[in-house]
């Protein structure tokens, strides 16, 4: 192999076209350069990087805190609306237990304890309600969990940005 051949190669050697540690037949993705440029960059120039990175980290970080927030409202605003269902099953009973009321002292049998009847299920159908309601608005988080979890994760790399 000639002088000019293993300088067209990049190595002694070795023919044109073919990179050591590739299988003949295999195409190679040429491995980038460092040029001149990359030699020169300032310590302006580095920071100017690593605050545009930071940046990008912070909006990040902000969008994934709204997107939780969002959830958790939406966890809220359930457990809100069976909680107005309870209240409005509560005001149900009241209105049937006092017709129930008044029609059976007006006839002591019949269209009262009929209504008596509709008016307990009513309550139970409330206190069922409630109960899931409030059991699933003691389970809303009033904190971004997976926010906190990566901000803690973001500190540790500043601290060791090399592990």
């Amino acid at each position: 192999m000639s002088t000019a051949e293993s300088r067209r190669s990049g190595q002694p050697g070795v023919p044109p076209g073919v990179q050591p540690g590739v299988p003949a037949g295999a195409t190679a993705t040429p491995l980038p350069r460092a040029s001149a440029e990359d030699d020169n960059v300032t310590i302006g120039e580095l920071v100017g990087e690593l605050t545009q990175d930071l940046s990008r980290l912070m909006r990040q970080e902000l969008e994934l805190a709204k997107a939780e927030l969002r959830q958790e409202a939406s966890k809220a605003g359930k457990a809100t609306g069976m909680l107005a269902a309870a209240g409005f099953a509560g005001y149900m009973t009241a209105v049937l237990l006092s017709l129930a009321a008044v029609f059976g002292l007006a006839h002591l049998m019949g269209l009262g304890w009929a209504a008596l009847v509709v008016a307990v299920l009513w309550g139970i159908a409330g206190a069922v309600l409630f109960t899931t309601g409030r059991t699933r608005l003691r389970k809303v988080s009033p904190k971004p969990e997976r926010t906190i979890e990566t901000l803690k994760e973001d500190a540790e790399w500043l601290r060791h940005p090399t592990k």
